[in-house]
């Protein structure tokens, strides 16, 4: 079974819409194997966004995803990692299809919602980065 991480990031936790995008995975099948509301730290955000390092947009990256308590969870499924993209539909909520979680929560290409891992070796990576020391239920 494969697992991807999801991030419901500021912008969604703002406007209250974590149980909606959960719900939203949930109902394409995918399971919930672990959950944690957290205030990332700049120290968290920066290995998350390291591919990112350099760029002249990673400052705001940053300051964007510690401004504000996010959702950090894992879910579970054959092809986890690709539904859950589909799912969520394109980076940019301008682009995304219509009834897609960014289309239908996001406003701009930064306050889009939601992460996702982009591939199972990314979403390894992920998980272990926030949920180290955390059980990842298996039901």
């Amino acid at each position: 079974m494969e697992r991807s991480l999801v991030l419901i990031k500021p912008d969604a936790m703002k406007k209250g819409f974590g149980g909606a995008i959960i719900g939203r995975i949930q109902g394409k099948g995918l399971k919930l194997v672990a959950i944690n509301m957290l205030h990332v730290d700049r120290a968290l955000a920066e290995r998350h966004y390291a591919v990112h390092t350099g760029k002249p947009f990673f400052e705001d990256l940053i300051k964007y995803i510690i401004s504000t308590p996010i959702i950090a969870a894992v879910f579970e499924g054959d092809g986890a990692v690709a539904a859950i993209r589909k799912i969520m539909g394109a980076t940019d909520p301008a682009k995304a299809e219509p009834g897609t979680i960014r289309a239908d929560f996001g406003s701009n290409i930064q306050e889009n919602a939601t992460h996702a891992s982009d591939s199972p070796e990314t979403a390894e990576k992920e998980i272990k980065l926030f949920f180290a020391g955390r059980e990842i239920f298996d039901y």
